[in-house]
């Protein structure tokens, strides 16, 4: 029996974001091991023989390892051939994709990649933000908030440091200590938004400036999965809510 693992990306929410390429992995597979993020009406795309596996990690409520994933892949390719790893956003940003890859070709099995189309892109796009615009933002730094250990990432110490439009993925619990960063370097009128549930239904939004995020934040009651964007691109956003204007310290004098 021929072997092979497609790592797919599934996008970032919005089920209609599916690549072409990713409805064909999906329907040609015989086994489907997807993460907690992906949407499950993508699944329908499956045939019905197809086996169907969570094995969905989320941040204080692990089902699986990450060791046990690997496993999980390969023990399927074995046992049904064709496997399709099904990832929310891009495999290869902050997907953990590449692990992954580097484990299943250690043991002969064939691997091919299909992108996805990233969250940290879409979501900013979908609420209207640019993340770069002439004469505002020339570049943009796409960061995950912790490291390894479960701290503040270096990075976005640097990238506080820039003019360059960031985005935040897994950002949520450091929101005080990002906020903070950005007040030490006197930012603190700097536009900032917080998309939660990004294209889909569920979307939610609040937006304010670095000195209120986190009052406008709590009050939204703005909960993980979320997507942090900050930078003067924001105030690019043309529909902004009445309430929302009103608490938008970067328009005042």
């Amino acid at each position: 029996m021929k072997t092979k693992v497609t790592l797919v990306g599934s996008g970032p929410g919005d089920p209609q974001l599916l690549t072409l390429k990713a409805v064909k992995a999906i329907q040609n597979a015989d086994a489907i091991l997807y993460d907690a993020l992906v949407n499950r009406s993508v699944l329908k795309h499956a045939k019905a023989s197809a086996q169907l596996m969570c094995v969905g990690k989320r941040a204080g409520q692990h089902s699986f390892g990450q060791d046990e994933i690997n496993k999980l892949i390969v023990d399927h390719a074995f046992n049904y051939g064709n496997v399709v790893r099904l990832k929310g956003g891009d495999p290869f940003i902050f997907g953990r994709g590449y692990e992954e890859l580097e484990y299943v070709e250690s043991f002969g099995i064939e691997v091919e990649v299909v992108p996805g189309i990233s969250s940290s892109s879409a979501v900013p796009a979908y609420q209207k933000i640019p993340l770069t615009h002439r004469g505002l933002s020339q570049s943009f730094w796409v960061l995950t908030a912790t490291n390894k250990y479960g701290e503040l990432s270096d990075d976005i110490k640097l990238a506080v440091q820039t003019n360059a439009t960031v985005v935040v993925l897994m950002g949520v619990s450091k929101l005080s200590q990002i906020v903070e960063l950005y007040k030490q370097q006197n930012k603190e009128n700097v536009p900032i938004g917080i998309i939660q549930n990004g294209t889909l239904k569920s979307e939610k939004a609040v937006y304010g400036t670095i000195n209120n995020i986190e009052q406008l934040s709590a009050e939204q009651n703005i909960q993980a999965p979320a997507i942090i964007v900050i930078g003067e691109v924001v105030a690019l956003k043309q529909e902004i809510k009445v309430n929302e204007l009103s608490n938008w310290n970067y328009y005042a004098s």
